[in-house]
């Protein structure tokens, strides 16, 4: 397993749990490009290996705080979700089994370690990790708030964060919790 990348992706975990204050059972919603970590072009060069060290570095940092994890597959799944069955124990199931091609490398780690999985066409994540440009959005709930974090990397791929927030209704003289 690639050390630097395991770290750096455990790093972003635990720096995404903590600016969205994620709490035990809240769900973190990756999409993750191995092509992309690993120097290549999203969708070309898909690596078990790499997708191995970004799951671990996560997986073990939100395991350390009872977060879920939900992984997005790539478009030729239409961004289906993987996750564990305790985090969505009511939600309707598709009939799919990410592959390295056709769903992409990190969702098949997932698929391939979590207890008992199950894919879904969609969730609503409390916070998401990008990694290199896989378009996580659809899977955030409203509303999304980018997250600053102290990496904007892992491997070669470009890492962007956000965490989400309640709506805010009742105009100018309604008052908002922080």
């Amino acid at each position: 397993m690639n050390t630097e990348i395991y770290d750096q992706a455990k790093q972003a975990a635990q720096e995404i749990m903590e600016a969205a204050k994620l709490k035990k059972g809240d769900i973190l919603v990756v999409g993750c490009s191995s092509s992309e970590v690993a120097g290549g072009v999203i969708g070309h060069d898909s690596s078990l290996e790499t997708a191995q060290a970004v799951f671990s570095g996560i997986y073990d940092a939100l395991n350390e705080k009872g977060v879920y994890l939900a992984a997005q597959c790539c478009e030729h799944l239409n961004r289906a979700i993987c996750v564990e069955r305790a985090a969505v124990p009511f939600a309707e199931e598709v009939c799919v089994m990410p592959q390295p091609k056709a769903g992409g490398s990190f969702a098949t780690t997932a698929y391939r370690t979590f207890k008992d999985p199950v894919m879904l066409e969609e969730i609503q994540a409390d916070a998401g990790l990008d990694i290199g440009g896989t378009l996580i959005g659809m899977h955030l709930k409203r509303v999304a708030v980018p997250v600053r974090l102290s990496l904007d990397h892992i491997g070669s791929a470009v890492l962007l964060a956000a965490r989400t927030r309640p709506k805010y209704i009742g105009g100018e003289r309604a008052v908002y919790p922080v």
